[in-house]
């Protein structure tokens, strides 16, 4: 199974911030010992032309130049440098490898991504550009081109399952009345951001939401996207944020809760032989060894659905 990461590309925070950088390469060196069958590869930069897939090219020369205006920084959460905009940029080439991966073996993941709060112009939330946004669009306009026809002919259908905590307001926005992909959110209510954008299936959560009263809505979520759309790939935001002991989430999982939410997404896919691309969105836990304990529960279930892909082949 292939895993992409950038992790060598350590943005420069300013002391006390509260982006816990540190949990991505701890994550890999996790997945290293624990799933050694894991294909661990450095991610490659998205390009212009493909963040311009999901992207204004106004906003991503801002980005790659460190002009974007003050105000539009701080909404990001991030202080520009030039590893900020390389890091941002590899997150996407992820993703996107991951894509391509999971179409040709089943699973693959990004060890980072999930940006889902980037929107066509602008950042937020700690995400610069929309790994899955642009993911998506990557996959269709290859999938046309293999199949010889116009790009906006039948798209590739795609389903964006985010179970990050956070609304994936960003997502809902790039595509707001695109019928080539269905975005459902799970996420709780009172929780950022507070202005959100409609997503095809949105299912808010209260505070304090336990395993039980999450799994049921995640089920009856299932089952509204199943009878209203038919997905050949699916992209996951596998956000460990939901856990209890997450300092930004308010929900109330426990680990087996979040191992139960995640073996009953690859579960759902792989029932329907549908290729699944996840990526581990937020995760900013108290301490620091839960979020990445919850991410590499997260790996070890996709290990197993990939396994059974792989029993497939003759």
């Amino acid at each position: 199974m292939h895993a992409y990461y950038a992790d060598q590309f350590v943005l420069p925070l300013p002391p006390g911030h509260r982006f816990p950088m540190a949990k991505y390469r701890r994550l890999r060196d996790q997945v290293a010992l624990h799933l050694p069958g894991v294909a661990l590869q450095v991610a490659l930069p998205a390009s212009d032309s493909e963040l311009a897939l999901a992207h204004d090219p106004r906003y991503i020369d801002a980005i790659a130049e460190g002009t974007l205006a003050p105000a539009a920084q701080r909404e990001i959460g991030f202080p520009w440098s030039p590893a900020m905009a390389e890091r941002a940029r590899r997150s996407v080439g992820a993703t996107v490898a991951a894509a391509r991966a999971a179409l040709r073996d089943g699973v693959a993941g990004n060890l980072a991504g999930g940006t889902h709060h980037a929107q066509t112009g602008k950042g937020s939330g700690f995400c610069v550009f929309n790994d899955v946004a642009v993911a998506t669009r990557v996959m269709q306009v290859e999938r046309a081109r293999a199949a010889g026809r116009p790009q906006r002919s039948r798209r590739l259908p795609v389903a964006v399952i985010d179970l990050d905590v956070h609304q994936g307001n960003g997502t809902a926005q790039i595509f707001c009345g695109d019928h080539s992909v269905f975005t459902l959110s799970l996420h709780g209510a009172r929780n950022f951001p507070f202005r959100k954008e409609p997503s095809d299936l949105d299912v808010e959560l209260p505070d304090g939401c336990t395993d039980a009263e999450y799994l049921q809505a995640l089920e009856q979520a299932l089952q509204t996207l199943e009878e209203q759309f038919q997905p050949e790939l699916v992209f996951y935001l596998a956000g460990a944020d939901p856990h209890e002991g997450d300092r930004l989430g308010r929900l109330a999982l426990t680990h087996d809760g979040l191992e139960a939410r995640d073996r009953r997404v690859f579960d759902w896919a792989w029932q329907r032989r549908i290729p699944i691309a996840f990526a581990m969105a937020g995760g900013y836990g108290r301490h620091l060894d839960d979020t990445v304990q919850a991410q590499l529960n997260t790996w070890r279930v996709a290990w197993q659905y990939y396994q059974r892909w792989q029993n497939l082949r003759p």
